[in-house]
């Protein structure tokens, strides 16, 4: 398969992940944000688990929990709390540095070069997404700030190693492993930090259907194939078509806006990851992982 296959099949993941806002704010009771991780998580996970067959042996078990945590369960909740305690604007922006912390770890894990176009291409990609995303008057919350910037590290670390330890299972089995792991790992935080669900309605129930088999069954798969076959810097800058894409569908759907800055800022983050991809199509070869061990 063709490495423009492989990327327009990663793209997919988080072109659907911009969908997580509208269907939350349409079809999903407010004020349970690491419930509805768990139930996003979880279920999906399990169910890739019945159709695989197939369970982590030996030290994957450590390591499926500690990507689990990071690629879901850390970064979900601190997410939604740095999504809680500031504007949207400011954390989607702060969750935009992902792609220029994945450099730099993957400098660190992998040994992968650090180009100077991929750091113009991130810098650029996270100018896009303010200008998308962020207004005049965001204020600031230091406790969310910190979360914000979490988050984006934990994912970031999340890709990275996931592309070090790299099972002999199919990108399905491992993306089964990680969606079960992280969802029972965000049980207790939902049992304790949250009240009961109230009953759900069916439009609730196919909200958390889209969340749970679209926006994480499927688009984890494509995910984590494409991070097991494509260099984690043009992995990571795929990221910034998520905001993309909610900005667009919050148009389309929820009535909002478009400013002439946002439609900037559109412009800017598609030339951005046409950037990253330009950088790393100099690479010869391309960074293998590291075998696992």
């Amino acid at each position: 398969m063709s490495r423009n296959t492989d990327l327009l099949l990663t793209a997919l993941a988080p072109t659907i992940w911009g969908s997580t806002y509208v269907v939350t704010t349409l079809m999903l009771p407010p004020g349970y944000p690491l419930t509805v991780a768990m139930l996003r998580s979880l279920p999906a996970g399990i169910l890739l688990m019945l159709w695989v067959r197939a369970l982590p042996h030996g030290i994957w078990w450590l390591r499926v929990f500690i990507l689990g945590a990071l690629n879901f369960s850390v970064f979900w909740a601190l997410l939604f709390v740095a999504a809680y305690r500031l504007p949207g604007g400011v954390a989607a922006t702060l969750g935009a540095i992902q792609p220029l912390v994945v450099i730099a770890l993957a400098r660190l894990l992998l040994g992968a070069p650090v180009r100077g176009l991929s750091v113009v291409a991130a810098l650029t990609g996270l100018a896009g997404v303010a200008l998308l995303v962020l207004t005049p008057k965001a204020a600031l919350d230091p406790v969310g700030v910190a979360a914000g910037l979490g988050s984006a590290a934990s994912m970031a670390l999340g890709t990275v190693l996931s592309r070090r330890w790299q099972p002999p299972v199919s990108a399905l089995t491992f993306t089964s492993w990680q969606l079960t792991a992280g969802g029972i790992l965000l049980v207790p935080a939902a049992l304790l930090a949250e009240a009961p669900l109230p009953t759900f309605t069916l439009v609730n129930v196919m909200g958390l259907a889209w969340l749970g088999l679209i926006g994480a069954a499927l688009t984890y798969v494509l995910w984590f194939r494409g991070v097991a076959r494509l260099e984690p810097a043009a992995v990571s800058s795929l990221g910034f078509l998520s905001p993309l894409s909610a900005t667009v569908l919050g148009w389309a759907i929820l009535g909002q806006s478009l400013s002439p800055l946002q439609l900037a800022g559109m412009g800017v983050v598609v030339g951005s990851v046409w950037l990253s991809q330009r950088a790393q199509r100099q690479t010869v070869p391309a960074v293998a992982p590291r075998a696992a061990r």
